[in-house]
């Protein structure tokens, strides 16, 4: 399945049936008059964020959301049928953005979360409800309100506890693959991930999402290699792992590249909690990577941990080290869940 986090769409709710003009003329009636219903509603869009989804691929080839019009009224005061609701699905993790891109409309984060986006308009009067005293046969009715249109934009920013930043080729996808059940793709060139990947890891009887991004070169931020923008799936994590390759000529250089693109990039990613690892540790003997880590905690002011994504050395502690952080959420989501009670 082809990956695609960003899409614009044009959606519009059912304008409201027109209401009717019609009189009573049946035979042996003593009293006629009139007798026109009112016109059905429009159907709504509305959003839907369901599970089991993780691309706005669908939205490439299908751009025109139309809600059907309500039918209009009918004598012997029958209103009109109302316009069926069009239901959009996306993935959980999807924002509607206006269309130029200033404003965050709405946020589906959780799924089964649905939102009535676009009300479809309401329908017309038919003439029996503009009998009055002094008008006993009135022949106005009313149209229907009409329909709402814009055009949105969709943008899908994944769910996950944990997000793996680092230059190209610094192991992210080997760690992501050996430590949960994705199977991202991974080479000995830069760039093997050119869209987010997500895991599951299970640890020690708990279970978080790990999101593996495309690398960041010097520059990501002005739109160097591939940009910046797949960043915006890491903003809803709760912790960054922060991978160094232990091969770099420069390990403090390489850490301060990804740094600063975190800083130019904003949106609160700057200060998420950081782990930090120097991976491929297996490829050098431990005086020099107790070298490298003296380097590393000289710029970034903590000792990194070492890792080999490849062989699983050290994985085991990383993941502790993770999960100190996820564990106060979740021992309080399940608190809350078991109304206070937890078996820890």
């Amino acid at each position: 399945m082809h990956f695609l986090d960003q899409a614009k769409i044009f959606i519009r709710s059912g304008a409201g049936g027109p209401g009717a003009v019609s009189f009573r003329r049946e035979k042996f009636i003593e009293y006629g008059g009139p007798d026109g219903g009112d016109g059905g509603k429009g159907g709504d869009i509305v959003f839907e964020a369901v599970e089991g989804l993780n691309t706005l691929i669908d939205f490439r080839y299908t751009q025109h959301f139309k809600a059907p019009r309500g039918k209009g009224g009918h004598g012997r005061n029958q209103t009109g049928a109302g316009g069926k609701d069009l239901v959009i699905k996306v993935p959980v993790g999807t924002q509607i953005i206006s269309d130029d891109r200033e404003h965050v409309l709405a946020d589906l984060t959780e799924a089964g979360q649905r939102i009535v986006f676009l009300k479809g308009g309401d329908g017309g009067r038919g003439n029996a409800s503009y009998k009055t005293s002094t008008n006993r046969a009135p022949r106005q009715h009313g149209t229907g309100w009409p329909a709402e249109e814009m055009w949105v934009w969709l943008r899908l920013k994944l769910l996950a506890d944990v997000g793996l930043v680092g230059l190209p080729n610094a192991g992210k996808s080997t760690l992501l693959n050996a430590v949960t059940n994705a199977n991202a793709k991974v080479g000995a060139y830069p760039f093997t991930t050119l869209h987010p990947k997500l895991g599951v890891v299970r640890h020690k009887g708990r279970e978080f999402v790990m999101a593996d991004i495309p690398g960041l070169i010097e520059g990501a931020a002005e739109g160097a290699g591939i940009g910046d923008r797949f960043l915006g799936h890491i903003e809803r994590c709760r912790v960054l792992l922060h991978l160094v390759d232990a091969n770099n000529e420069d390990v403090a250089e390489a850490y301060r590249i990804v740094r600063d693109e975190l800083d130019a990039y904003g949106e609160g990613l700057e200060d998420k909690i950081e782990l930090l690892a120097l991976n491929k540790a297996d490829t050098l003997d431990e005086e020099l990577l107790d070298a490298l880590s003296d380097e590393l905690e000289a710029e970034a002011g903590v000792r990194p941990l070492r890792l080999s994504g490849a062989t699983g050395e050290g994985a085991e502690a990383v993941l502790d080290a993770l999960l100190e952080h996820l564990q106060p959420e979740q021992k309080q989501a399940e608190a809350d869940e078991t109304g206070g009670w937890s078996p820890l």
